[in-house]
């Protein structure tokens, strides 16, 4: 399919886009009645993680979704760094994939979120049985990542993003570097989050994703939409949360709803359990993933 049928295609299907997008703001930001109501909760309960010893510029503390995650923190300081290593499981039917990755995010400057991750998936066919040929391993994508803050709302307890992630997608192992990348995915987003009282999180991120195969010249397109829902145990980080990633591809939804926790293992190490259960996908059954995120506290200098 050539660019310009994705793009009329992908613009055809905008009117459920831009209805998601409109109560999404709508819903997000409360009226006159409502702010006063949100200040008077921010003066009286603001969270001892947000102040963080009164750092500036303030930022907003969100729970942050475990599957789908931010290139940083919304409101990220300049400093600020962070490691995450995954490993995930899937059932696909006729095959099993296993998924690793490995992330580096960090702030060059306040407001400003960079990443680099290197996603790899291994497959294996289900039953030990060799009749369905399963997929060569890969390194799936070099990916690079930018995110920019550009709305921190304390007293409305909300933050909004915008980002770009691209993906130079490359060729399976049994081929690798003949030739070395196989196409691109361009992948803008919105990133919406807003805190309800001191410990309900809400939480959208959601884009087009136009991918473009080198060899053939084809585009595909596909509108995701991810959100998530947490509570936060009160004095502490750890959360109980729910995410859903759904995406609109061809005229087809499909969802997977991730029930998921995060439990904070030492000061700057932290482990999110996350369980998939799809919905509307015909070749996948349940899945599995866990996060290990590592955070190092910034240096305190010396007066």
């Amino acid at each position: 399919m050539s660019l310009s049928g994705t793009l009329s295609n992908f613009w055809r299907n905008t009117d459920i886009i831009r209805f998601l997008l409109t109560f999404l703001i709508v819903f997000m930001l409360p009226g006159d009645q409502g702010l006063a109501q949100e200040k008077q909760i921010f003066a009286q309960n603001i969270h001892q993680q947000e102040l963080e010893d009164g750092l500036e510029p303030y930022k907003v503390l969100h729970a942050e979704p475990l599957y789908i995650d931010l290139i940083r923190d919304l409101g990220a300081r300049k400093g600020e760094k962070e490691w995450n290593l995954g490993m995930g499981l899937t059932d696909n039917l006729s095959f099993d994939s296993y998924e690793v990755l490995v992330e580096y995010e960090w702030a060059p400057v306040n407001r400003l979120g960079l990443e680099v991750e290197l996603p790899f998936t291994f497959y294996s066919p289900t039953g030990g049985t060799a009749a369905v040929i399963p997929p060569s391993n890969q390194l799936d994508a070099l990916q690079v990542a930018i995110q920019w803050t550009f709305l921190v709302k304390p007293e409305i307890a909300t933050s909004m993003a915008l980002g770009y992630l691209n993906e130079f997608q490359l060729t399976a192992f049994d081929s690798f570097a003949k030739p070395l990348f196989k196409g691109n995915a361009y992948n803008p987003f919105l990133v919406v989050a807003k805190r309800w009282g001191r410990h309900f999180h809400s939480l959208i991120y959601t884009g087009p994703i136009f991918e473009q195969e080198y060899n053939t010249g084809d585009w595909e397109s596909a509108y995701e939409i991810n959100t998530s829902f947490h509570y936060m145990i009160p004095g502490t980080i750890n959360f109980i949360g729910v995410e859903f990633n759904k995406a609109l591809e061809h005229g087809d939804f499909d969802m997977t709803i991730r029930p998921q926790m995060r439990l904070d293992i030492s000061e700057s190490m932290l482990i999110g359990i996350v369980a998939g259960i799809p919905i509307a996908r015909e070749n996948e059954r349940f899945s599995a993933f866990m996060r290990l995120i590592y955070e190092p506290k910034p240096k305190k200098k010396l007066i």
